[in-house]
């Protein structure tokens, strides 16, 4: 019991000791949710327990999307959003937004599964599969001016641009994998 509170004394940030400032949640946060402000503070770490990535400024955080859950006091790194670079690895990924035809599927995804998106082929009885192994990367909450969850996949940029290409005309849908 002696050495924890040693350990938390010694990480515990001094007063008066500088940190370095990165911006932690306010709040409980659900997945797919877009920062606000008021999501969001500024707060001083111990420079040694800083992790990469993390952002440092409330302006970079706000009005992007969280792609998993967050806890008050967490702090924010740049693989917390959604976007293209978390879809598969910089270059090598895209994400693409999708409005599935059921959109009561978009309620059993979270950030993280893998899918496949399908579509019907040339022929109703024969499914063709536009992206094999897609990763969720955010499920957005519903808007009520559209039809369905938007959903953001991330998919080798091929794949996704059939995707995107497909959902203009066709009804997609995914399978869990």
């Amino acid at each position: 019991m002696l050495a924890t509170a040693a350990l938390v004394l010694a990480l515990a940030p001094r007063t008066g000791a500088s940190g370095v400032p990165l911006v932690v949640t306010t709040a409980d946060i659900p997945a797919g949710s877009t920062l606000r402000a008021e999501h969001l503070a500024v707060r001083e770490w111990p420079a040694g327990l800083v992790p990469a990535g993390s952002v440092r400024e409330v302006s970079d955080a706000e009005g992007r999307v969280l792609v998993g859950g967050a806890r008050p006091g967490e702090p924010l790194t740049d693989v917390r959003f959604a976007g293209a670079g978390l879809a598969a690895g910089g270059d090598r990924g895209a994400a693409v937004p999708v409005r599935l035809a059921d959109a009561g599927v978009a309620a059993v995804l979270v950030p993280g599964n893998r899918v496949d998106v399908v579509t019907v082929g040339a022929h109703t009885d024969e499914p063709l599969v536009l992206a094999a192994g897609a990763t969720v990367l955010a499920v957005l909450p519903e808007d009520r001016g559209s039809s369905g969850r938007l959903v953001l996949v991330g998919a080798p940029p091929g794949q996704a641009a059939r995707v995107a290409a497909a959902s203009l005309t066709e009804q997609v849908a995914v399978t869990l994998r």
